[in-house]
Order: structure tokens, then sequence, then C-alpha cells
């Protein structure tokens, strides 16, 4: 009966990562949809292109980013605000999270919940943003934080868990 599970295996491996996937695809949907309504869905725009290239390298279909300008540059449609959270993760080490939301309240909250039940708290604006400076390519750390292998597994377990929080685009921190 060699291979009898077959189906059940591959089935397993799809699951995960079409949910990975979507994930992904949602996330550059959203940033897609801010940036086509800031250029009123001129896509010749440096930031409509540069989101657009970046959801390419992730393999997102033609489709999808067609409908998502579409849908965005409509009338009524919802309109996200760009956030950044400043906070402290196990072990001292400073994160920012870039999120595009609707509702910034229940982001907050949402951010606000998910740091305390892994070691980290929110802090005031400013608070952590001064161990990083704004690049061309984004955020980059001027100063790190060592931290233990335990601590090291909470930030990577904090981080992972705020990633798979669909409002937030990217978790930059500055530990080594």
């Amino acid at each position: 009966m060699s291979g009898h599970n077959k189906w059940s295996q591959i089935k397993e491996k799809k699951g995960k990562t079409d949910a990975k996937k979507s994930q992904v695809f949602s996330k550059f949907a959203k940033l897609i949809a801010n940036e086509a309504r800031a250029a009123k869905g001129n896509k010749d725009a440096p930031a409509l292109r540069a989101a657009i290239e970046r959801a390419r390298k992730e393999n997102m279909p033609s489709d999808n980013i067609e409908r998502t300008i579409k849908k965005a540059t409509e009338a009524g449609a919802k309109t996200l605000e760009k956030v950044m959270y400043e906070a402290y993760g196990p072990g001292g080490a400073a994160l920012l999270i870039e999120a595009l939301t609707e509702s910034t309240n229940k982001t907050a909250q949402e951010i606000k919940h998910l740091l305390a039940e892994n070691g980290g708290n929110l802090a005031s604006p400013g608070a952590a943003a001064w161990a990083f400076e704004k690049t061309a390519e984004g955020w980059k750390p001027t100063t790190t934080v060592p931290l233990s292998d335990e601590n090291l597994a909470k930030l990577e377990n904090l981080i992972e868990k705020l990633e798979a929080y669909e409002d937030v685009q990217e978790v930059i921190t500055n530990a080594e």
C-alpha cells in the first residue's frame, strides 16, 4: 500500500503554502490599493510602480493587481491609513511596525495585545525610532542590541505573530 496517502500529504503541504501566499497577496493588495488611490490610478507613479514590482516578485498574479487598482480607484472605495507603531520586544530590542489599516484604533489594540502576549510593549512615538534611520530602501538600524538565545527565540516568535496580522506590512528590529 505504498503511497496510499499521497494526496493527503500533498493536500497538507498545498494548504500551508496557499495560506502563506494568500497572506502575502493580501498585504500587497492593501499596499497597491493605497498607492493606487494616492496616484489616482496612474500606473506610472513611482510609488505604485514600486508596489506592483514588489508584488510581482512574490508572484502575485497580474489580474489580482489590476483588480486591486480598479477597485481602489472606484468612487466609494475604503481608504487605508498608513501608520507606524514603535515598540520594544524581549531583551529590549526596538521594533518599528508599519501597517495599513482602515481602523487605527483596532490595529493599535491588536498590536498592543500581540506585544503583551509575547513579552513586548508598545512605546510612545519617537521612543524606538531613534535606533533606526530612514533610507531609500526603508528603515535600517543605526544601533543594534545583542540578545540571548532565549530572547532571540521570543523575538522571532513575536515578529512572526505580528507579521501574521493582516494589517501589518513590515516589522523592523535592531536585534543582532
